[in-house]
């Protein structure tokens, strides 16, 4: 097989508790500075603090400080159309021009605004108030937990990329055959921007069962179940089994020349850097000449 592109990795961190401070991230992010990533997206917490306060302040840090372009996270359904464009103003103010844009999580007891029910309509809105800004796209290779099947999830999926996103960003996975699965149908339906695939190295029981219980859509193969039986009293070669099936993971994705790997750090610089001298050949590190 002859690669067409040499493939991109990026990280994805997300902002603390205002409570907590930045001190902890930031710190976190000089360590990942140094690993050269193409980019850095910066998750926004839905409903529970503001956006311009957490997500955009480290988007900022990420642009300016260190000189990593970066993507700031929406979640439309908590947001208003006049919260989007202050937003959206700020960003513009920090020299941020990328937004990841998603619908967000739903709360059963928390009512959602009226402005937008789907990412597709905050990403229409976006393209109209501010055309000059990049917009990424979340997409499920194992189905939105909320789509009735496949094909109405990559129906709707068409619906978000025609409505203006250049690349889409996968939910993690942890079974690739399912990611080439999802590649074939998006190709068949006419999506052609590049699909990122999500990577979450699970390095505790206690993640992974969270991750069971928040992410019902996600299938894990009977290969991992295995690691998680195995190992499950013995925490230190728990880490060092689920380090290793994200590195085979990455290394079989890139084999199979997917347009990049955007790495779930969980804020955890350590995590990166191994992923990083595990697989950092396998990836051009000159931001200037990958886009995203």
């Amino acid at each position: 097989m002859v690669r067409r592109h040499t493939p991109s990795l990026s990280f994805e961190v997300f902002p603390p508790n205002p409570a907590v401070g930045n001190d902890k991230i930031f710190q976190a992010l000089r360590e990942m500075q140094d690993l050269a990533p193409h980019f850095i997206s910066v998750t926004a917490s839905n409903n529970k603090f503001d956006i311009e306060e957490t997500t955009v302040r480290l988007t900022e840090f990420i642009a300016n400080e260190l000189q990593i372009p970066t993507i700031a996270h929406l979640p439309a359904v908590y947001l208003t159309k006049d919260m989007v464009s202050n937003i959206l103003q700020s960003l513009d103010r920090v020299g941020v021009h990328q937004i990841l844009a998603l619908r967000g999580d739903i709360f059963p007891d928390v009512a959602p605004k009226d402005d937008f029910t789907y990412a597709t309509d905050l990403i229409e809105y976006i393209k109209t108030e501010a055309p000059h800004f990049d917009i990424i796209g979340a997409c499920y290779p194992e189905g939105h937990p909320d789509s009735p099947n496949q094909i109405s999830d990559i129906q709707n999926l068409k619906k978000k990329v025609d409505a203006g996103c250049s690349s889409l960003v996968t939910q993690l996975f942890f079974d690739n055959e399912r990611f080439y699965d999802f590649q074939d149908k998006c190709i068949l339906a006419g999506i052609e921007v590049p699909i990122h695939a999500g990577i979450m190295p699970i390095l505790n029981r206690n993640q992974a069962l969270r991750l069971l219980k928040t992410c019902e859509n996600i299938k894990l193969p009977r290969k991992f179940r295995a690691i998680l039986d195995k190992y499950e009293h013995d925490p230190e070669s728990l880490r060092a089994a689920g380090l290793a099936y994200a590195v085979d993971q990455i290394v079989d994705l890139v084999t199979q020349d997917v347009a990049g790997i955007h790495l779930y750090t969980m804020n955890n610089a350590a995590t990166a850097y191994h992923i990083y001298k595990a697989t950092h050949a396998l990836f051009n590190h000159n931001p200037s000449v990958q886009s995203f």
